[in-house]
């Protein structure tokens, strides 16, 4: 009995060994792919060609980089603009997410908007840059609703509705894109080949997919009772909920997916649900592989599901993107983190 109680932290270290080179070979894997991608377009050129020839492997990378500059700049103002407001609608429908959660608890009243919004925007902008996002965004979530008053079960509960409405809106717009697209799958089969699957297949999957929705919208309105699952129990929100959650989570997801469709070039432009479905099948293989920021996995998925976009208009999309939807929210998140703690420190001080 005491070897097996011995035996167990180097279990868990093993698995976690594990799972960390599990994620490491797909970033490096995805990246590879990248930059194959890549540097097969900048050899169209012939005298980028020669120059990849003759040079090795960090002139290929700057040459690559100047390819990817040249298209970022080529984005024209108004596809920043556009990109910059879809990110700003983004974080208010994610800030929206805690909203229904605290009306959910019957919380709402004590909260103000303004403080909800700056938590949300804080959460999300640590949880999406440094991966775990429902552990690091439980994390804030406490410290944070916890000095309003909230007890952790009730952040719990919180943190569990948030992540339920964003899962709710992946499966209701992938069901959408799949019933009106179902070719956007079969791309994938290259490097998943399991993804090879006929469009009446993949219909069908969707429809699967938005009955679901359904069922769960339904579940709320004629008030069905709680599902058990072991440990788990699962109690349908009050419809005023349900309904507020069908509008915010595709709100964030469409408006994250604006934010790429806006700077891709009008050459080759596959339409905004195509867009939206490599979105959504990429940021969702990003949060599973616990990927920050998704770094690999998002661009293998849009190059295989945008071929013809040029992938260094891919890559400079992407880029831009994370810039707006991570980067600049990192940065802004940190000094409102700063000054949260130094309130609560002078508070405690009184």
């Amino acid at each position: 009995m005491t070897a097996q109680l011995d035996s167990r932290p180097w279990i868990r270290l093993a698995k976690k060994v594990l799972w960390l080179t599990g994620v490491g070979l797909v970033i490096a894997w995805s990246l590879w792919l990248l930059y194959s991608k890549l540097r097969g377009e900048v050899a169209a050129d012939p005298v980028a060609k020669e120059l990849l020839a003759s040079g090795g492997f960090w002139l290929s990378l700057k040459i690559i980089a100047e390819s990817i500059g040249n298209s970022i700049r080529d984005v024209p103002g108004t596809g920043y603009a556009l990109a910059a407001l879809s990110a700003l609608l983004a974080y208010i429908a994610l800030a929206w997410y805690d909203r229904i959660a605290l009306i959910h608890l019957n919380r709402q009243q004590e909260i103000s908007w303004p403080f909800i919004a700056s938590c949300s925007f804080v959460t999300y902008a640590l949880g999406h840059n440094l991966g775990a996002s429902v552990l690091s965004g439980g994390l804030v979530r406490l410290r944070a609703y916890g000095a309003c008053g909230l007890g952790a079960g009730e952040v719990a509960i919180l943190v569990a509705l948030c992540s339920f409405t964003f899962a709710f809106g992946t499966i209701l717009l992938t069901g959408f894109v799949f019933v009106v697209q179902p070719d956007i799958v079969q791309p994938l089969a290259e490097m998943v080949p399991r993804l090879n699957l006929p469009a009446p297949l993949v219909q069908m999957i969707g429809a699967i997919m938005l009955g679901l929705c359904a069922l769960y919208v339904l579940g709320s309105w004629l008030h069905f009772k709680p599902v058990h699952f072991r440990s788990v129990h699962i109690v349908y929100p009050r419809l005023p909920v349900v309904v507020r959650q069908l509008m915010a989570a595709p709100l964030e997801l469409i408006a994250a997916a604006g934010i790429i469709y806006f700077v891709l070039p009008e050459a080759g432009n596959p339409g905004f649900i195509i867009v939206l479905g490599a979105f959504l099948l990429s940021f969702s293989a990003g949060l599973l592989s616990q990927t920050p920021g998704g770094i690999g996995v998002m661009e293998a998925v849009f190059l295989a599901v945008l071929p013809s976009v040029a992938p260094s208009n891919v890559i400079a999309a992407l880029l831009i993107w994370r810039l707006m939807y991570l980067l600049i929210p990192l940065a802004i998140s940190l000094p409102l983190v700063v000054a949260f703690e130094r309130a609560q420190l002078r508070r405690a001080a009184k």
